[in-house]
């Protein structure tokens, strides 16, 4: 079955300046009562500044009632550990078991540098943080005693909170393709969540993640998508964007990320692509400003004729 996600406009303050998380809360609601299946939302406090992505959530959690709430992506490592269970924990309780947790290392651009340093966090050790808060956040959630790692070790997490389940939120690994991403998912992650341009490369990526484990991981995708019934209009507006948030251009960043700006029906058939290539789970960015308006394009376009493999 295909599930189809929003990205919650956060990141569009730090293009606009203009924060306003009582909106987000409304836009969750908006995107829940249109039949969108989750709602999402990144983290950034210094680098393209946003809310903080979980306690938003709570929020959201407090106000919709069957859309799961996933973070895309959280960068868990800006964050000690303990911190990080506990306040995923608090989320997935207030949600009822909700929450997915896509987690990001970080992108190695000087912004993301000194997002780390602010908080006392080598940049080049993240890699090897990520995973081992991974490795914490399961210990304990399930009942674990103790941690003895290579960055932390915790002598006592019997007092910790647990998650709405013992196994805890759902944690995926928003990533790429390379052969250490993809080992990475199959030993420690539950989903993977590229954003690859190629659903060809996205096919070859997940045949190659199947052979790697029998766990039962989750196929997403992360996608930026503008849709108008004059596809030069919507391929402009998105193009917009992107020169907006990146500095580069719509060509630039497609050599990168998965974009599509067009018609509803091109769209779909765009989407099918990424589905037939085994993707279950769709994130979508709105690449507008108008988010709002987008979201009744979206609702018609894919809702109620879904993408199909």
């Amino acid at each position: 079955m295909t599930h189809i996600g929003l990205l919650l406009p956060s990141r569009e303050t730090s293009m606009t300046g203009e924060h306003d998380a009582a909106g987000l809360v409304r836009f969750a609601r908006a995107a829940e009562d249109a039949g969108f299946d989750s709602v999402w939302i990144g983290d950034s406090p210094l680098a393209r500044t946003r809310v903080d992505p979980l306690p938003l959530l709570a929020a959201v959690a407090a106000t919709t009632a069957r859309v799961r709430l996933g973070t895309a992506a959280l960068t868990a490592t800006l964050r000690h550990p303990l911190l990080g269970a506990h306040t995923a924990a608090t989320v997935d309780q207030l949600s009822n078991g909700r929450l997915i947790l896509g987690l990001g290392a970080g992108f190695p651009l000087p912004e993301s540098r000194d997002e780390f340093a602010s908080v006392g966090v080598p940049f080049d050790q993240r890699v090897g943080r990520l995973d081992e808060t991974v490795a914490i956040w399961r210990r304990s959630w399930s009942g674990g005693t103790e941690f003895d790692g290579r960055y932390w070790q915790l002598d006592d997490l019997t007092r910790t909170l647990p998650a709405a389940s013992p196994a805890g939120p759902p944690l995926w690994l928003a990533g790429s393709d390379t052969p250490r991403v993809l080992e990475r998912v199959a030993r420690h992650y539950d989903g993977w969540l590229p954003f690859l341009p190629d659903p060809d490369a996205y096919a070859r990526a997940w045949h190659t993640l199947r052979e790697k484990t029998t766990r039962n991981i989750t196929p997403a995708l992360y996608a930026t998508i503008n849709i108008n019934p004059d596809s030069a209009a919507a391929r402009t507006e998105l193009d917009g964007y992107v020169r907006r948030y990146y500095r580069r251009s719509l060509d630039e960043m497609s050599t990168i990320q998965a974009y599509f700006g067009g018609s509803a029906d091109e769209c779909v058939h765009w989407l099918g692509r990424y589905l037939d290539a085994g993707a279950q789970h769709l994130v979508l960015r709105i690449g507008s400003l108008q988010a709002h308006r987008q979201l009744d394009l979206l609702a018609d376009a894919l809702l109620h004729v879904r993408p199909t493999a």
